[in-house]
C-alpha cells in the first residue's frame, strides 16, 4: 500500500509538472528583469504588487517603479493612474490592478503613458455554482476549489495555495467578488462549521481585493431555526434573518451580500407565502443594510402554465420597478430564456429604469459544448453588452443601462457563472481559460473589443519567457503564424458554434443529456412542454420557429421602439434571431434568395466546414506552442469535430422527418442515419 502511494504521488507531481503552463493561465512569467521598487505605503496587497513587478519585470534591467497611494479625485472604486515610472491610486487594491495593468502592457507590447482606468462596474463577481460535497453544478473541469466531501472543514496547506492561485489570477482581471455556493443553495452553508470555512476562504482572498458572497436558500428560517414559515413579512422570520446576518459578519467584516435563486426551478421563495419579490428581497436587504451588503435577486424565474418561457422574468419584474431597495440588484441572465448559443438580449435591460438591474453571463459552457468545445465567449458578451435597448431612446445600450451611465445607482455590477475547477489547467479545456480571462476584462471595461482581448489573452498565455529570450525575429514569426491565425479563429468561434447547434435563431434544442449534443425531439411523456425542444423549435410540416410577434405570445412589445417593430416584422427581423421571432416556412426565401431550408441546411454544413478549418490552423501552429496544451487543444478539437458532425446529420435529418425536402446537393450526406443518432443519444461522451 506505502509502495502504491508513493507511485501515486509521483504520478500526480508528474501529471502536474507537465501542465504547469497550464496551471499558470495567462499569468506564466516568471523571469523578469530585476527592478527596484519603491512605495509610500504599506501591506499585504502592496507586497503583493511589489512581487508581481519583481518576478514579470519586462522593462529595462535596473529601473526603478513608484508605488503611490495619494488622493486622486479621478479615480473611482479602485482605479489606478499609469504615469512613466508610477502607479498610483487611491487604495492598495487600485495599486495591485494597476501593477498587474502596466506588466500586461509590457507584454502585449502597449503604451503606458497617461493612463488613467476606473471601471466600469463597481461590483465584478464570479458566481460559483459549487456544492458543499465537492461536486459543481453545470461544471466541466473538475471537483470545487472551495468544498469536498472527504473532511470538508479542515483547511489544508493544498487549499490555501489553490486560494491565493485563484485570488492572483482574479486580481489580474479585475474581479473583486466570488459567490462561494451554489445558487441552488443548501440550507447548511448557514451554519457554524461552514461559516468558520468561509471566513477561512475569505482571510485569503482578501489582500487580492476579494470579497466573498453566499447564496442562501429562502427557507433557511424553516430548515435551520425551525421556524413553521419563511414568510418574508413574518416578524419571527424577520429576526431570524437579522441575526444570522449578524453572525455573517462576525465571521466575515466585508462579506459582500447574499445571492438568491428564488420561486424558481423548484427553489422556495416568497411566492410560497403568498408573497411577492420585493418582499422577499426587501426584508434581506433590510437586514444586510447596517453592514453595507446588497442582495442580488436572481429574475431567472418560469412556470409550467406560461404561454412563452421567454416573456415570465419581465412580466413578473417590471411591475415592481422602483419597489426594491437600493441595495438590492435585480441579476438578470444576458437572454430571455437560459444561455443559448445566441439569444436577443433580455428585455429586462433597459425596461426597469428605477431599479438597479446586473447582467448575469454564463463562462462555463453549459449550452455551448461544455469544456469540449473551442467557444470564444467575449464576442457573445460583447454583442449582448453593445445592444441598443432604446430605453432613452438611441444609444441606450445595455451597457450604458447596467453600468451606471444612464441612472443615478448605488451599486453597479455584473456576474459570470465561473468554469473554473480542480483540473490541472483549471478550466477543462485551455482556450476555456480564456473566456475566464474576458469577464474580467469586460467586467473592467464594457467598452472593450474582443479581437483586444483576445489579442492579450493569447499573448500572455501563450508567448512564454523562453520564446521571447528568442529573439525578435522568432518573435515577429510566432506572431504571423500564431497570434494572426488563432485569434481569428477565436473570434470566428462562437459563430461556428451557433451554426453547429442553433443557427437562425433556434434555440434550446440540446439533449437532455446534461444539456450536450444534439435532441431535438427530446418530449417524453409527463415532462412539461417547456423543458423540451419541440416546445422551443416548433417545427411542422409547413414550417419551424417560436411565434413571439403580436399574433403570436406577443414577446415582441417587451422590446422598446423600434426594436418590437423591427422583430414583428418578418422582413426587418435580424436573420440570425428568425426563428426565435417567428414560425417561418420552410420555402420562405432568405435574403441571399435560398430557401429557409436550404439555409438551414448549408448554416449545419458551414459549421462542420469551420470546425474542420479550425483543426488545421491548430496544426500548423505546432511549432510555436509548447507540446503538452499543443496535444490537449488537438484532442479537444477532434471532438468539437465529431460533434458538429453529430448536429448537423441529427437535426437535418430529424427536420426532415416534418418537411420531407431533400438535402442540398453541396452539403455534405450524412454519416450515420437518424434511428442510429437517437439511439446512441445517451451515450454520447461529454468527457
Amino acid at each position: 500500500m506505502k509502495r502504491l502511494t508513493i507511485i501515486a504521488v509521483f504520478l500526480l507531481a508528474f501529471q502536474l509538472g507537465r501542465g504547469q503552463l497550464a496551471h499558470q493561465l495567462w499569468l506564466n512569467s516568471k523571469e523578469g528583469q530585476k527592478v527596484s521598487v519603491v512605495s509610500n505605503a504599506h501591506s499585504v496587497t502592496i507586497d503583493l504588487a511589489i512581487s508581481e513587478l519583481e518576478n514579470a519585470w519586462l522593462g529595462n534591467a535596473g529601473d526603478t517603479m513608484y508605488l503611490q497611494v495619494a488622493r486622486d479625485s479621478l479615480l473611482k472604486n479602485n482605479g489606478f493612474r499609469l504615469a512613466g515610472d508610477t502607479v498610483s491610486a487611491n487604495s492598495d487594491i487600485g495599486i495591485l490592478y494597476g501593477v498587474f495593468a502596466l506588466l500586461r502592457l509590457q507584454k502585449t507590447g502597449s503604451r503606458a503613458e497617461m493612463e488613467r482606468s476606473n471601471p466600469s462596474y463597481k461590483r465584478r463577481i464570479l458566481n460559483h455554482w459549487d456544492n458543499l460535497d465537492g461536486s459543481v453544478e453545470r461544471g466541466y473541469a473538475g471537483n470545487s476549489i472551495f468544498w469536498r466531501k472527504e473532511d470538508p472543514f479542515t483547511v489544508t496547506k493544498s487549499d490555501i495555495k489553490i486560494w491565493k492561485q485563484y485570488g492572483r489570477a482574479n486580481a489580474s482581471v479585475g474581479i473583486n467578488g466570488t459567490v462561494l455556493n451554489n445558487v441552488n443553495a443548501s440550507a447548511e452553508i448557514l451554519t457554524g462549521r461552514y461559516l468558520r470555512r468561509v471566513k477561512s476562504i475569505a482571510d485569503i482572498l482578501r489582500p487580492y481585493g476579494i470579497k466573498v458572497y453566499l447564496s442562501v436558500n429562502f427557507a433557511s428560517p424553516e430548515l435551520l431555526g425551525h421556524l413553521p414559515s419563511a414568510d418574508p413579512l413574518n416578524k419571527e422570520v424577520i429576526a431570524w434573518w437579522t441575526q444570522k446576518i449578524d453572525e455573517v459578519y462576525r465571521y466575515v467584516p466585508d462579506f459582500g451580500g447574499f445571492l438568491v435563486k428564488a420561486s424558481s426551478e423548484g427553489q422556495p421563495g416568497p411566492q410560497d407565502f403568498g408573497r411577492t419579490h420585493v418582499d422577499g428581497a426587501n426584508m434581506l436587504a433590510d437586514a444586510m443594510k447596517p453592514h453595507g451588503g446588497i442582495i442580488m435577486w436572481r429574475a431567472f424565474v418560469y412556470s409550467a402554465n406560461e404561454t412563452d418561457r421567454a416573456k415570465q422574468a419581465y412580466t413578473e419584474f417590471l411591475p415592481f420597478d422602483g419597489k426594491f431597495r437600493d441595495n438590492v440588484i435585480i441579476q438578470v441572465k444576458n437572454g430571455p430564456v437560459d444561455f443559448q448559443p445566441r439569444e436577443p438580449f433580455s428585455p429586462l435591460f433597459g425596461a426597469m429604469k428605477h431599479s438597479s438591474v446586473m447582467p448575469e453571463f454564463q463562462i462555463t459552457q453549459e449550452y455551448l459544448g461544455h469544456s469540449n468545445y473551442l467557444v470564444f465567449l467575449s464576442t457573445l458578451w460583447e454583442e449582448v453588452l453593445n445592444s441598443d435597448t432604446y430605453q432613452y431612446g438611441s444609444g441606450s445600450t445595455v451597457a450604458k443601462c447596467t453600468d451606471g451611465r444612464l441612472s443615478d445607482q448605488r451599486y453597479t455590477a455584473i456576474a459570470g457563472v465561473a468554469n473554473i475547477g480542480l483540473d490541472t489547467n483549471w478550466c477543462g479545456h485551455i482556450f476555456a481559460q480564456a473566456n475566464w480571462y474576458a469577464f474580467g476584462r469586460l467586467a473592467w471595461n464594457d467598452r472593450l473589443s474582443s479581437r483586444k482581448v483576445a489579442n492579450e489573452w493569447l499573448i500572455q498565455t501563450f508567448l512564454t519567457d523562453s520564446m521571447r529570450r528568442k529573439g525578435p525575429p522568432f518573435v515577429r514569426a510566432w506572431e504571423k503564424q500564431f497570434l494572426v491565425p488563432v485569434q481569428r479563429l477565436m473570434l470566428q468561434s462562437r459563430e461556428t458554434t451557433v451554426n453547429t447547434m442553433t443557427p437562425l435563431g433556434l434555440h434550446h434544442i440540446m439533449s437532455a443529456n446534461g444539456h450536450y449534443g444534439p435532441g431535438p425531439w427530446w418530449a417524453p411523456k409527463g415532462v412539461r412542454p417547456d423543458w423540451t425542444p419541440p416546445y422551443y423549435h416548433q417545427a411542422s410540416k409547413t414550417g419551424i420557429g417560436f411565434d413571439r410577434t403580436k399574433t403570436g405570445s406577443d414577446a415582441v412589445t417587451q422590446y422598446h421602439t423600434p426594436l418590437d417593430s423591427i422583430y414583428n416584422n418578418l422582413a426587418t427581423c435580424p436573420e440570425n434571431l428568425l426563428l426565435w421571432f417567428h414560425h417561418v416556412p420552410w420555402t420562405y426565401k432568405l435574403k441571399d434568395g435560398q430557401t429557409l431550408w436550404e439555409g438551414l441546411c448549408r448554416h449545419y454544413d458551414k459549421g462542420v466546414k469551420q470546425v474542420r478549418e479550425f483543426q488545421q490552423i491548430w496544426s500548423r501552429a505546432r511549432g510555436f506552442v509548447d507540446r503538452d496544451r499543443f496535444i490537449a487543444v488537438r484532442k479537444k478539437l477532434e471532438k468539437q469535430y465529431q460533434g458538429a458532425r453529430l448536429w448537423k446529420d441529427a437535426c437535418i435529418q430529424y427536420f426532415q422527418t416534418y418537411n420531407q425536402m431533400a438535402l442540398p446537393s453541396d452539403v455534405e450526406k450524412p454519416a450515420e442515419s437518424l434511428r442510429t443518432i437517437q439511439a446512441n443519444e445517451f451515450r454520447v461522451r461529454i468527457k
